[in-house]
């Protein structure tokens, strides 16, 4: 060990590696997040680390290894007042504790700045839309991105992870039909994103076999409830038949419920509500509001570690995994 100005004893890389077993070079790439470790020996390292009190000298790293430490979160202002969103930023954060790097997050507003750079060794891109022009910039900088979502584009970043959101759609519809919705309605989002798109091209596609008249309005996402409400109480007053609903954001659902019942429909037996997004704020209501759970946290997780495993050279660009979703039943949708 060596000692210290003020006669503490502190931990060097060479203590770490005698503790944990093993060499000083894969001691140091483990706590780098760099080579290829293995994850119950970085998880050695990090335990021996932790209990001599070691800490990396980060800007000696930077010189030696031109490395900064530090990821990049990209997150599109509208997107702050998502729970689902706010759960995958948590999601990054801890993943990338645990990796040593911290999390330096990006956000822009409605004018990109023109010539901003992040001194980061990646990104992870939060369900990217279409003409953002952060994205752009960013995607263009030549650092490793790994994306929740695909892009609308079709152009694919270095990693993506995504969720067969279509296919929960139409789990959700099925579901509908099967408690007896004959007409079910969808308020989307105006926003263009792979998310967005799919869960319209879902509905318009089962509205389609099921020989029914597709119903959709959309809102801005993040809209507020006041907006919404208008535009749930302009589609009902505008079409028969309607006798299910289905919000796209998780705000959508809980900001109809209480039109709905103004209208003096039932939730839950006249009138059956869901969500392709689970929140809290669904689980509370009365009745509670069936929901895809779209695993933000775990989104989150996902994205960081494959951006840490393209940064170590443990992933080929162009990786690419699902998250599976689940379709959470409650009293919104029991039916008559």
């Amino acid at each position: 060990m060596t000692e210290t100005l003020g006669g503490h004893v502190a931990a060097t890389i060479v203590d770490v590696a005698r503790e944990a077993g093993v060499s000083k070079t894969t001691a140091s790439d483990a706590l780098r997040g760099h080579g290829r470790v293995s994850d119950a020996t970085r998880q050695a390292v990090l335990v021996a680390a932790r209990n001599l009190g070691y800490s990396i000298n980060r800007s000696a790293r930077s010189l030696r290894t031109q490395t900064t430490g530090a990821i990049g979160l990209y997150i599109p202002q509208v997107l702050v007042r998502s729970e689902h969103y706010m759960s995958f930023v948590y999601g990054v954060v801890n993943e990338a504790a645990g990796s040593d790097y911290d999390v330096t997050v990006i956000v822009a507003g409605e004018e990109a700045r023109p010539n901003y750079a992040p001194h980061v060794d990646g990104l992870v891109l939060i369900d990217p839309v279409e003409d953002d022009p952060m994205v752009e910039r960013l995607t263009s900088t030549g650092l490793p991105v790994v994306s929740s979502e695909r892009f609308p584009s079709g152009r694919q970043p270095a990693g993506v992870v995504w969720s067969d959101h279509g296919r929960y759609a139409r789990e959700l519809l099925d579901h509908l039909a099967a408690r007896g919705a004959r007409r079910p309605a969808l308020i989307g989002s105006t926003t263009v994103s792979d998310w967005s798109m799919r869960i319209q091209g879902a509905y318009r596609a089962w509205c389609r076999l099921a020989g029914v008249e597709p119903v959709i309005a959309v809102a801005p996402f993040g809209a507020d409830a006041s907006l919404i409400q208008r535009e749930a109480g302009a589609m009902l007053a505008g079409e028969t038949g309607v006798d299910a609903l289905i919000g796209a954001g998780d705000g959508v659902a809980a900001a109809v419920a209480p039109t709905l019942t103004a209208a003096g429909h039932v939730i839950g037996e006249d009138f059956l509500l869901a969500s392709c997004v689970d929140s809290s704020a669904l689980q509370v209501l009365n009745p509670a509001v069936t929901a895809i759970d779209t695993k933000g946290g775990e989104a989150g997780v996902a994205c960081a570690r494959m951006l840490f495993e393209l940064l170590r050279g443990d992933a080929d660009r162009g990786t690419s995994l699902e998250l599976p979703l689940e379709l959470l039943i409650r009293e919104s949708t029991r039916g008559r």
